[in-house]
């Protein structure tokens, strides 16, 4: 990993290099902006707001009755499960690790404030290594190389041209999914 041997790279610093944005949102009772520090407890103001609005959550969070230092629930009390998950994304937004493990990282969220979303996944991809997992085929179209599974086998895997072009079944679910 990063030229290191695996067998020497111990679980915490593993740990460390990555971070995770998944469909089932994970959040701990506190304020907003615990929730957000997570990854980087020593992170200043200015990046906790640089990172909220990078996310696009910085508006919601604005609107809460206390914003940053609104207090949640362990299950998020009153936020919808889209600023559940915008609260995941501004955490990796704020701690930029090297690696990134997406699992339906935005399958919560309205389809505009995706669009922009997966413009800040872009710039924030550029130069890590991404682990993406979606069934929201758009949200992998930039992918250097897109693994096609089915029953936990890999059965197809190229680029997302080289895919279309071979016909296979990525073809067909993509089709399916924007066939106009």
């Amino acid at each position: 990993m990063d030229g290191n041997d695996i067998a020497s790279v111990t679980r915490k610093s593993l740990r460390r290099n990555y971070g995770m944005v998944l469909q089932e949102t994970w959040l701990k009772s506190g304020t907003i902006r615990d929730n957000i520090i997570i990854g980087k407890p020593d992170a200043s103001e200015e990046e906790i707001v640089a990172a909220a609005k990078a996310a696009h959550s910085h508006n919601f969070i604005m609107q809460l009755p206390n914003g940053y230092d609104t207090v949640i629930s362990e299950d998020g009390g009153n936020l919808s499960q889209g600023q559940k998950q915008l609260l995941c994304i501004t955490r990796i937004m704020l701690c930029l690790p090297p690696m990134l493990i997406l699992d339906e990282a935005t399958s919560s969220i309205d389809t505009r404030t995706e669009q922009r979303i997966q413009r800040a996944f872009a710039k924030l991809m550029n130069g890590r290594t991404s682990f993406i997992v979606a069934h929201r085929l758009s949200t992998i179209k930039e992918a250097d190389i897109i693994l096609v599974m089915k029953d936990g086998n890999i059965i197809e895997q190229g680029s997302h041209k080289e895919l279309l072009e071979n016909g296979g079944v990525f073809s067909e679910l993509y089709n399916s999914q924007f066939a106009v």
